[in-house]
């Protein structure tokens, strides 16, 4: 294919993304260097026979006036992202400077806003992966060794968890593990303690989180390095078991290195969408003990009377910048493949 051939191919593809990701991105970038007007407040006196005061109201024309002149805001520029709500220099650089040992360093950092919901996005995201990963091997191995009388019925039960949209299933989860619920009054049982519930215990919602997680997205992995093995030669694995190879050997020798490309491509899946966690959290209504970094821009989003898009945006500008650094390492071993095989 010529180079001008190629660039009218993707040129469609190109222009997409321009105007519904690279724009958009720009847009919330600059919409996070500012902040909302505040209200144009008045101070009068109202006076009666018994003397006068002084009363404070919102000059609402002003208020508006001052909106129309400047749409976007206030200009605020990094403040917004080095605030208290955000990256916080000022309170970490007092904690750092205050504690005595790294304990309770991070203690203090963990009470702060957006490191408390960084560290369950973390959390959350290097732990749902790469269980993701294995257990979506190994069931589509485990499928793939069966009779064939019997993948068809396994197959559809498999995709169940897809097939149910994510804040449903959250929420059936969320009735399951209440007090009255299967899960909740069974371990009520087993524990003899009418007390214990999941939603109460920060460790046991993160738990609960994290096993979702791990439910919802195991058909990804589980289809994908299925559809995967259907490709493994066969004139390979026979060369194999000739040799004297064990299932063992096979897999790690010839089916795990034959599945790589897959296995990357499945983990920057993951990796993207683990990192923006939130139906989860709002289907469990767990925001009291696990907030995510996506849950942050969703209640700025949503903050009463007054929406916050400046904070929202630096947010979602740091989300950006975290996915891309997990992807980082990934997309890097990707190419030095790529080179090794050109050469």
């Amino acid at each position: 294919m010529t180079h001008r051939s190629f660039f009218w191919f993707i040129l469609p593809t190109l222009t997409a993304m321009l105007l519904f990701i690279a724009l958009p991105i720009v847009s919330v970038f600059i919409q996070s260097l500012y902040v909302g007007h505040e209200q144009v407040l008045v101070v009068s006196k109202s006076c009666d026979p018994f003397g006068c005061e002084e009363v404070t109201s919102v000059d609402t024309e002003a208020t508006e006036a001052l909106r129309e002149a400047e749409p976007l805001g206030k200009f605020n520029g990094i403040d917004t992202y080095i605030n208290r709500s955000h990256l916080a220099f000022a309170e970490v650089s007092a904690a750092w400077r205050d504690t005595e040992n790294l304990g309770e360093f991070f203690r203090q950092i963990y009470n702060l806003r957006f490191y408390k919901a960084l560290a369950f996005t973390l959390a959350y995201t290097i732990v749902v992966t790469p269980f993701v990963l294995l257990l979506g091997l190994a069931v589509a191995v485990g499928v793939n060794n069966l009779p064939r009388i019997f993948k068809g019925p396994t197959i559809f039960v498999s995709l169940l968890p897809m097939i149910i949209t994510p804040l449903v299933g959250s929420l059936i989860l969320f009735w399951m593990v209440d007090a009255d619920g299967v899960i909740g009054a069974t371990l009520q049982r087993i524990f003899d303690d009418n007390a214990l519930s999941l939603k109460a215990s920060p460790t046991l919602t993160w738990i609960m989180l994290i096993v979702y997680g791990i439910w919802h997205l195991l058909p990804f992995s589980f289809i994908v390095f299925y559809a995967g093995l259907q490709t493994v030669p066969t004139e390979v694995m026979e060369a194999a078991m000739i040799d004297g190879a064990s299932k063992w050997e096979r897999m790690r020798h010839v089916v795990v290195p034959h599945l790589m490309p897959l296995v990357i491509f499945v983990t920057l899946i993951l990796l993207m969408d683990n990192f923006r966690v939130f139906e989860p959290i709002v289907g469990f209504s767990a925001e009291a003990h696990a907030r995510s970094l996506s849950w942050i821009i969703f209640n700025d989003l949503r903050e009463s009377g007054s929406p916050l898009y400046g904070s929202a945006g630096a947010t979602s500008m740091m989300t950006i910048l975290g996915v891309a650094v997990l992807l980082t390492p990934v997309l890097i071993r990707t190419w030095r493949d790529f080179n090794r095989k050109a050469h």
